[in-house]
């Protein structure tokens, strides 16, 4: 099991309590200092089975910067948005947990951290 984590983030802290309370192993992924690849955001997607827009965090700065508000949400720009995310992982919702049962969820909430192990 991976989690990508800013460690200044409550959400991030509160998922890591859950993970630690049900003896998960697992490894950090501090993903501002250890960006994925747009490779990595492909798969972490797919297993999420979400499309880019739906992770990205649109009230960042840098979102406001790139006038991602404005970009389409289709298959004609799925690129683009990932190659945005991988250039600014700031912009990457957080925290991105994934098992090595192939599974994902972004473990903003308690009930979605502890999906992982039902």
């Amino acid at each position: 099991m991976e989690i990508w984590i800013n460690p200044r983030c409550s959400k991030c802290r509160s998922a890591l309590s859950l993970l630690d309370a049900q003896g998960a192993g697992y490894t950090v992924r501090r993903y501002l200092d250890d960006p994925p690849t747009a490779k990595e955001l492909q798969d972490v997607l797919a297993r999420l089975r979400l499309e880019p827009w739906d992770i990205t965090r649109t009230g960042e700065r840098v979102a406001a910067e790139l006038g991602i508000a404005d970009w389409p949400r289709d298959a004609a720009t799925r690129d683009r948005w990932i190659e945005a995310l991988a250039a600014h992982p700031i912009l990457i919702q957080r925290p991105i947990i994934t098992a090595d049962d192939g599974t994902a969820v972004i473990g903003r909430s308690d009930e979605a951290v502890r999906s992982l192990f039902t």
